[in-house]
């Protein structure tokens, strides 16, 4: 009855499986519902996966991380390693209609720059960026910096998406109100109806380059005329929908349902982001307690790894205790700076937690209950926290709910926080600068807003080194200063496999976010 009331309610016609979809329609339960539509105002994941399916980048990442050009057919850099000359490709279009110009290009890196981490950084270094003519983009640097093309091509949030130059000039801190891409589809606004469904169409004009596709990277190429992301809460019922063919794909089954996934000849599970994920407790500098360095120290030695990642993920197949700030398995991973850290040392954060002057004041724990993959995060925090001493005021709420109160610095008392917990997918914290987490550049530092001038020091040198071994040092730098410091608190990683009708659909890429184009429905 569930499942038929669901199905109802997404417009899904009860009756044989074949005679419920058009024939290349690929229908596919995300693990949210969207309901932000602006890829740079937010981090959320789920507008990120919306950023894709309808804009395009400059640059992006292959399946082996590496950058290769997408809007950009040929790019230049002068001897001096201070300009960057940047062409764009024949045949881009605007959802419009109108040509994708390098006015356009300027706007959109400035807008993200303003609001992003890397994209900071880049524009802190920059002299001027501007438009040569319709295709030429110039970027020229104050002084040589090493990841230009990197955070050109950065693959997860925040994005640098690329926006017409009327929707790119809108204020960063505000949310965009036209949703014309020039990317591989077309989202259809009027189709649109959060908590029922999304509705994205192929983009006939759209000129994908002549690669094959690799990771995020290659030619975008279109094989299926429209997709619905439908907005089913109840897990079960979206499982039920997948075994009886009603859907084609579920972006993050949860976990303790795999086993059922697995047992059925027609699903496949899809290890779409090898690299995995991290779950990351996030503090807020600017209210009390956590204002204090000496508190937030605290909650670090009360947490431990194991009881999150048991919580939440539950089969040791699916999760991995990584005490590397930098993911296990990537160039930077280490442990130096953890000893005696995320141990669950009770005794001791009772002991800190009272030098530091603890008044009983709450924290105002946010809870997300709507996303399977988060849900059991915040009781953890909230009963180690409450063995070290603090008084914790969880509050519940749906995730987009927090990810709009995130944003807001008001007092906890008045609709502002204390702490929130999130998950990382791992491309996007991989070095110093990727990591929006480690910003510790105040009032432009990301939600939680660390004000710390040595870590930033720190995030300079990295950007400006070349010689990995020395990258390496600073990374080990700049995890020893976030721990001592407590910009956030990394809580182990996490795998999750998509579940796909392998008798319908194929072609999913590997890939550190969700992408539709490349598949192809049977």
């Amino acid at each position: 009855m569930l499942l038929a009331a669901v199905l109802a309610f997404s417009g899904m016609a009860a009756g044989p499986a074949q005679a419920q979809q058009k024939p290349n329609t690929l229908r596919v339960v995300m693990h949210s519902d969207l309901k932000i539509l602006d890829p740079i105002w937010t981090t959320a994941y789920i507008v990120r996966n919306h950023g894709y399916m309808i804009y395009d980048t400059l640059f992006a990442m292959d399946e082996k991380f590496e950058v290769k050009p997408q809007m950009v057919d040929k790019y230049e850099l002068s001897a001096d390693k201070l300009a960057y000359t940047f062409t764009l490709r024949d045949g881009l279009v605007w959802h419009d209609g109108k040509p994708v110009t390098a006015e356009d290009c300027v706007a959109s890196i400035k807008r993200w720059g303003a609001k992003d981490s890397m994209g900071q950084k880049l524009m802190g270094v920059t002299a001027s960026l501007v438009a040569v003519d319709a295709k030429t983009i110039k970027l020229t640097l104050k002084e040589p910096y090493g990841l230009v093309l990197v955070s050109l091509a950065k693959p997860s949030s925040n994005v640098p998406f690329m926006m017409p130059k009327r929707v790119a000039e809108t204020d960063p801190n505000a949310q965009i109100s036209d949703n014309t891409g020039s990317g591989p589809f077309v989202f259809k606004k009027d189709e649109w109806k959060p908590g029922d469904k999304t509705v994205y169409v192929k983009f006939d004009k759209y000129k994908p380059r002549g690669e094959p596709a690799s990771g995020l990277a290659g030619g975008k190429v279109v094989k299926i005329d429209r997709v619905e992301w439908l907005a089913i809460p109840d897990h079960q019922t979206a499982v039920n929908a997948l075994l009886a063919g009603e859907i084609d794909y579920i972006e993050a089954p949860p976990h303790d349902l795999l086993p059922v996934l697995k047992k059925d000849k027609n699903i496949v599970l899809v290890d779409w982001n090898p690299l995995g994920n991290q779950y990351t407790f996030r503090f807020n500098w600017t209210h009390p307690p956590f204002n204090n360095e000496k508190i937030r120290r605290a909650v670090i030695t009360a947490f431990n790894q194991e009881d999150f990642l048991k919580a939440v993920i539950g089969d040791p197949a699916y999760y991995k205790v990584c005490k590397a700030m930098f993911p296990c398995g990537t160039p930077l991973s280490s442990t130096k700076g953890m000893d005696g850290l995320l141990d669950s040392n009770f005794t001791k954060a009772q002991a800190e937690l009272k030098a530091a002057g603890y008044d009983g004041t709450p924290v105002v724990l946010m809870h997300s209950t709507d996303l399977v993959v988060l849900t059991n995060l915040a009781p953890v925090a909230a009963d180690l926290m409450r063995k070290a001493g603090f008084k914790v005021d969880m509050q519940s709420m749906d995730w987009q709910t927090l990810v709009s109160r995130r944003t807001k610095k008001d007092p906890p008392n008045a609709g502002g926080w204390n702490a929130f917990l999130t998950s990382w997918v791992s491309a996007d914290i991989l070095n110093p600068v990727m990591s929006g987490f480690m910003n510790s550049s105040c009032d432009k530092a990301m939600f939680g807003w660390p004000c710390d001038e040595e870590m930033e020091k720190l995030r300079d040198a990295f950007s400006k080194e070349t010689d990995p071994v020395k990258q390496k040092a600073i990374a080990e730098a700049v995890q020893t200063r976030a721990m001592q410091v407590g910009t956030h608190i990394h809580l182990g990683q996490w795998y999750q496999p998509g579940a796909g009708r392998k008798d319908r659909i194929d072609g999913i890429l590997t890939t550190p976010a969700p992408v539709f184009w490349n598949v192809t429905k049977k």
